[in-house]
Formats: structure tokens, C-alpha cells, sequence
């Protein structure tokens, strides 16, 4: 059995990152069990590869949340200084560029997964249904 997303690692809902990382999961989990699924091979061994595999990612997305928490602590109490923004979030606004950094980490993560070549669309394949 293979637990990826929310049944392999807790996930705070801030920043909703949890289902980017679940589709990540399942893409490093189709690329290397694709094959030994096919051969009706998979062992403990290609379980264990799926789990090395995405234990980076999702520690630096938790840990990542934990600051997060910390940042929007006061403005959850009902307390933050909206002259005293964290200063994270001042240089958010004041480098613009970081926003996209910030976008790409949370949306593709910090060990970008590819689909398997089999599941690629071939160039110039046309879509069933239109």
C-alpha cells in the first residue's frame, strides 16, 4: 500500500499547497512505479523510492507553513500592526519578483516531478472530444 497527499503527511491549509503536493506525490509515484507495476514487481524497494523521493519537498513545504503560522499569528488574533507588516510580507510587496518565486515553490515545489513518457501527449497529437 502507498499513502500519498493528506494520507502520507499532514498538511496546514495555509497557502493551499496540500493538493499541489498530493499531485506531485502521484506523479513521482506514477514515474517510478509505472514499470514494476507493469511487470507486477513492485516491492518494498520502489515504495521506499517514492518516499525518499518526496520527503524533501514536503518537509520544506511544512516547514514553510510553520513560518507562515508564525507571520499571520497576530493578524489571526486580531493584533498585528498594519503598519508593522512581517518582514516577509514587506518585501513581498516590495520585490515583486519574489511573488513569482514564491508562486513557481508553491505551485511546482522545490523538486519539480515530471509526468513518465508514456503519459506524455506526443506534439501534435490531437485531444479525444474536440
Amino acid at each position: 500500500m502507498l499513502c500519498i497527499g493528506d494520507a502520507a503527511h499532514t498538511m496546514s491549509p495555509v497557502g493551499g499547497v496540500g493538493v499541489n503536493l498530493a499531485l506531485q506525490d502521484a506523479v513521482a509515484a506514477a514515474r517510478i512505479l509505472a514499470a514494476p507495476l507493469r511487470r507486477g514487481t513492485v516491492g518494498t524497494a520502489e515504495l521506499a523510492r517514492v518516499q525518499k523521493r518526496r520527503q524533501l519537498p514536503v518537509k520544506v513545504v511544512q516547514r514553510s507553513q510553520q513560518a507562515e503560522h508564525t507571520m499571520i499569528r497576530d493578524a489571526l488574533a486580531g493584533t498585528l500592526d498594519g503598519d508593522r507588516l512581517p518582514v516577509p510580507m514587506r518585501l513581498l510587496r516590495r520585490v515583486p519578483p519574489l511573488r513569482t518565486v514564491t508562486g513557481y515553490l508553491g505551485g511546482i515545489g522545490v523538486r519539480p516531478e515530471r509526468a513518465p513518457a508514456f503519459a506524455r501527449v506526443k506534439p501534435g497529437a490531437r485531444s479525444r472530444g474536440g
